[in-house]
């Protein structure tokens, strides 16, 4: 994926999405609701243009300007919550990384769940590896509350059915009679929690040790590792 250059035009709603405030996806919907202005007037076409050195952007009254993009490896422990905030909680992912730039975790990864989460300020690259059509595997071992058996491993291949609809894994093999390691690339929330739970199976553990291209490698639980664009994708 190219870097931005502010000789060129680009769309607003990528250009918003570059500057940190929120994915491109989103940046459309701000735009459709009329909260984006372009040199202090609205603006609500999604295929607009603008010259990021020329044109002046604000969204709710707020000037965006270009930052230096960041990407944070984080081993996430159990405890924390994959997002930027709720009242009901204290401890967020975004507290174990530097506060320099405003960053989101890429992806869910529940509050009981640990292991392997990105965060970052680049709109682009999440949508990226956000997009269902990505299909993007994730990687997980997951222990379980009784011994596994070959019923299990039959019926994740075959799928469970969710709210969502058919929630398959991309691959399943037993570690030992308490423990698997699945791939999924699908990303509904506590999906292979509600998997296994169809399963008449309680997960004890779960911790993620792959997205994509990236791996946990040797980073402590609680500590962060910092990539560039070019290690992600």
């Amino acid at each position: 994926m190219k870097s931005v250059n502010p000789q060129t035009t680009m769309r607003l709603a990528k250009y918003i999405s570059a500057c940190g405030l929120a994915s491109r996806r989103q940046a459309e919907l701000l735009i459709s609701a009329g909260k984006v202005l372009v040199n202090h007037k609205i603006v609500r076409e999604l295929a607009s243009q603008i010259n990021p050195q020329r044109d002046q952007v604000l969204v709710n009254g707020k000037l965006l300007k270009l930052e230096e993009k960041v990407y944070y490896l984080l081993n996430k422990p159990v405890g924390y919550l994959s997002s930027v905030k709720d009242p009901q909680h204290k401890k967020f992912v975004t507290q174990l990384v530097p506060k320099v730039y405003k960053v989101w975790p890429v992806g869910r990864l529940d509050k009981d769940s640990r292991g392997l989460l990105l965060l970052t300020n680049d709109g682009e690259l999440t949508y990226i590896l956000s997009h269902p059509k990505h299909a993007v595997q994730k990687v997980y071992q997951v222990q379980v509350n009784k011994k596994i058996n070959s019923n299990l491993l039959v019926n994740l291949n075959k799928g469970i059915n969710l709210t969502e609809g058919l929630a398959k894994v991309d691959s399943v093999k037993k570690i030992n009679d308490y423990k698997l390691e699945l791939t999924i690339h699908q990303g509904w929330k506590r999906q292979i929690r509600r998997m296994l739970a169809g399963c008449g199976y309680q997960v004890t553990d779960l911790l993620r040790i792959k997205e994509g291209v990236l791996s946990l490698d040797k980073i402590a639980e609680g500590k962060y590792k910092v990539l560039s664009k070019e290690d992600i994708i």
